[in-house]
């Protein structure tokens, strides 16, 4: 994925709710490049499989994958995202895995609108590489 040119100077400083609503759209495409990387298929099932991969319950697990590869300021960003005072929780979701997929949301949008995109790339990668092997296991 590439910068498809962010507007915002200094993205550290808008709330983390706002990073977390860039965040999603960001998880969302590179999930949805992903799938399509591996080959044609129906639309139906790529729509069931991107919202398998973007649920809060797999950011969540993925946040578990990646925590010690992010640098100090990234895991900063997280936590922010993380504590950040949302106003809803889906009724199936557990509010602490809620919380972590927020903080994973802040922290891929903070690295969009900051340019850092190869490492938002570099991050992804390191998410499907943990979750391709726990998928072999099953």
């Amino acid at each position: 994925m590439t910068a498809l040119d962010p507007k915002v100077e200094r993205p550290e400083l808008l709330s983390p709710l706002a990073l977390a609503f860039v965040g999603d759209g960001v998880y969302e495409l590179l999930v949805r490049e992903h799938l399509l990387a591996q080959g044609n298929a129906p639309v139906g099932r790529l729509h069931s499989r991107t919202v398998e991969l973007v649920s809060a319950n797999a950011q969540s697990a993925a946040y578990e994958r990646i925590a010690t590869l992010l640098t100090p300021e990234e895991e900063a960003i997280y936590r922010r995202g993380r504590n950040a005072n949302s106003t809803r929780c889906p009724k199936h979701t557990n509010p602490a895995v809620y919380r972590r997929a927020t903080g994973m949301e802040a922290l891929f949008g903070w690295l969009y609108l900051s340019g850092q995109v190869e490492r938002a790339n570099q991050l992804f990668a390191a998410v499907l590489e943990s979750r391709e092997g726990t998928e072999e296991e099953r």
